[in-house]
């Protein structure tokens, strides 16, 4: 049967089992932690070598900055470095020098090096972490201990690109290497990072791959590398592969995701990892996993910010070097800081979702795990049942059935930008298939992965199951608290996955990302199904009807039980602007790529729907021209998407993105032009890559690649 998507209650004695589930435990408090005894050493003058070559065994020399702490020469330090192909020269000036300052006065040195091929490095780079990238980093590691000034010891830290090669580095196990920090990383590049989500095809894929190819045919400087750099140039644009057809290529978990993945074999580092991430940030799911599956010297922290460095959050972000320089100083100098004797794993439990707080911070609180997973949280079931409702126990055996005909997912736009990435939920709610609990009578908290195990079936070959979930709040507004996404074919193996067999109901089990969130009293949790979640995922090849077995379908939460008091959290909080320690946490903007700070004016834009259902994201966006004054610089960047589908027909589907960056010193002159335009049969992609470089006026260069595809149950 359909059952009607109007809000239902549960009963008394289902509200009062939620209520026990949340309070039964509210009286255990965590054991007591010692406020440590490190504190910060007095600041040192600190200079810069604005470049110096690291030579690589094969005549390539990569480009490198470095912050040197005064008396370095006389007294070795540990080095502490940054591996990126986002140009250091400008680009990334503004950042590194904030991580520089972050650390050289107090007496670590900070190295920021330019992957072969990018910025001012030699070479050409032909995919993301790839080979010839990671044995470098050994090489480059490897010299940083040789050198005079640093005491052998090397650190690796970074965010996005640079946490997802500090961990693929340290699982190389190159001896010098004591300890690494990334942040906003992935232990799985085919389901984790921006390509597929739940082995469904990712908008992400299309708008990483295109920005990527910006940062493979970007010109070096002459400043830097001289006369060389226009032939260095047009050999790296020569060199540009059409990426997107790699990706689109390889649909399946198969060796080319698996090189790089660490989920493969955890074992592989050696070395103490502290990973740090924000709650904005898709990337933070994966802590969890990391924590649960290595066996090193290890801690976590999961903030109120977005996909950026703890330090640069707004409007409220954590006094960063306190928690850095201690933890080098632990791993690199082997000095005592205590901070090994605090909790494993430290997060922002959450009082809002983002979007309901926004544009003000989010409110909540700090809490802590002393290990991970923690055995102070219990899975508490809510099973789907009839009449739209989430039950703590089975009751109907019925099923319900949904067309996923309608398009959801346009409060949930992006993958990760900014904050906040969604809206009030309830115009995606209206074509979902709901399951509300009864109103909480007391505060409920979860911490960890939320799961939704589900009995399915499809009348397609090919499907997709999203689930959102939500709190309803006493106003009736829905606010996300988690989601993710699966494509059925992938139900049992995202390396082997199997086409449905039409009518036939299968188990199925979709871990949501990892949130710590407080359901508040009078609220209601609910958990939103659908078949598609646009523009985040490539819609199914067909229209799917889904059938779904209430009773034996459910919803598992990691609920947390409210302590009295929670365990001191040491590291200041430090408000935007002011300088001054504060005590509250802000969930803060991010940038995914995070080249440029956003304001909280970048909130994502709702699509335009016309008379024929077709349904479009189009943005033109205006040049923004930036002068590094640094280098004598002037960079403008532009960027404009279509991305559009028509309600209801699934091979409407079309994503179209276009960027232009530009550099310009004097008579230096360079622009490039690049993007993608993807569209898709129920059989095949039809996806055009270009790229187009000019000297000044004069078009130097240009590549167009077309590619057929097929679409391998995706």
């Amino acid at each position: 049967m359909t059952i009607s998507r109007r809000k239902m209650l549960l009963g008394t004695a289902a509200s009062a089992s939620l209520a026990a589930i949340g309070g039964s435990l509210s009286l255990i408090s965590d054991r007591s932690w010692a406020a440590p005894a490190w504190s910060l050493p007095a600041k040192r003058p600190f200079k810069v070598i604005e470049n110096e070559w690291i030579p690589m065994q094969d005549g390539v020399h990569l480009a490198a900055r470095i912050w040197m702490p005064e008396g370095a020469e006389a007294h070795p330090v540990p080095v502490v470095w940054e591996y990126l192909p986002y140009r250091l020269w400008d680009d990334l000036r503004w950042r590194d020098d904030k991580t520089g300052e972050n650390l050289a006065p107090y007496g670590v040195a900070f190295v920021r090096v330019d992957i072969r091929g990018t910025g001012n490095s030699e070479g050409v780079m032909v995919d993301e972490y790839d080979v010839p990238e990671l044995t470098d980093g050994v090489q480059v590691i490897a010299w940083l201990a040789r050198q005079s000034w640093s005491n052998g010891s090397v650190g690796m830290r970074g965010i996005s690109w640079g946490g997802i090669n500090a961990l693929q580095i340290a699982a190389m196990q190159p001896p010098e290497l004591k300890a690494i920090m990334p942040m906003g990383c992935v232990v799985d590049r085919y389901t984790d990072d921006a390509h597929y989500m739940g082995g469904a095809y990712g908008e992400q894929n299309m708008g990483w791959g295109t920005s990527f190819k910006g940062d493979m045919a970007a010109p070096p400087d002459p400043q830097v590398v001289g006369a060389r750099w226009e032939a260095m140039w047009r050999r790296r644009l020569e060199a540009t592969p059409a990426i997107l057809r790699t990706w689109s290529t390889h649909q399946r978990f198969d060796s080319y995701w698996k090189r790089g993945s660490i989920a493969t074999d955890y074992a592989a580092i050696k070395c103490p990892v502290y990973v740090v991430d924000g709650w904005g940030d898709p990337y933070s799911n994966i802590i969890g996993e990391l924590l649960s599956n290595l066996k090193v010297p290890r801690k976590g922290l999961i903030g109120p910010w977005g996909h950026i460095f703890p330090n640069l959050a707004k409007p409220l972000g954590l006094d960063w070097p306190y928690e850095e320089v201690r933890w080098w100083q632990q791993w690199l100098e082997g000095i005592n800081t205590g901070v090994m004797d605090e909790p494993m794993l430290r997060v922002y439990m959450m009082y809002k979702a983002d979007s309901e707080a926004f544009p003000d911070e989010v409110p909540g609180r700090w809490v802590a795990a002393d290990v991970w997973p923690s055995p102070r949280t219990a899975s508490s079931n809510l099973y789907f049942d009839a009449g739209g409702r989430l039950s703590p126990n089975p009751k109907s055996r019925d099923h319900v059935k949904y067309v996923g005909d309608k398009i959801v997912g346009l409060t949930k736009p992006q993958w990760v930008y900014g904050r906040p990435t969604e809206f009030e939920q309830s115009p995606d709610d209206r074509n979902s298939l709901l399951f509300d609990s009864a109103p909480l009578d007391r505060d409920l908290e979860i911490l960890g992965y939320p799961t939704a195990k589900i009995r399915i079936s499809a009348d397609v070959p090919v499907a997709q199951i999203a689930v959102r979930l939500t709190e309803v709040t006493p106003d009736g507004k829905s606010w996300l608290v988690s989601y993710n996404v699966l494509n059925l074919t992938r139900r049992d193996s995202m390396e082997q996955p199997t086409a449905l067999k039409p009518g036939e109901f299968y188990d199925v089990e979709l871990p949501l990302y990892m949130i710590a969130h407080r359901f508040k009293r009078g609220s209601r949790i609910r958990a939103a199904v659908s078949e598609n979640l646009w523009p985040l995922i490539w819609p199914s090849p067909q229209i799917a009807t889904l059938h779904i077995a209430l009773g034996a379908s459910h919803l598992v939460l990691p609920v947390r039980p409210i302590p009295a008091r929670e365990a001191p959290f040491a590291i200041p909080i430090i408000h935007a602007g002011s300088g001054e320690p504060k005590t509250a946490g802000g969930y803060s903007n991010g940038l995914h790529w995070m080249k440029t700070p956003l304001t909280t004016s970048n909130r994502a834009q709702m699509p335009t729907r016309d008379a024929t259902g077709r349904i479009r994201y189009d943005s033109e966006g205006q040049p923004i021209t930036t002068f590094i004054s640094a280098v004598g610089t002037t960079t403008t960047t532009a960027s404009s998407r279509i991305i559009e589908v028509t309600e209801g027909e699934p091979t409407s589907c079309r994503m179209k993105l276009d960027h232009m960056n530009r550099w310009k010193r004097g008579d230096w002159d360079c622009t490039i032009q690049f993007g993608a335009d993807l569209t898709a049969t129920a059989e095949e992609f039809h996806l055009t890559e270009w790229v187009v470089a000019k000297k000044g006026d004069v078009e130097i260069f240009r590549r167009e690649t077309p590619s057929t595809i097929k679409r391998d149950l995706l």
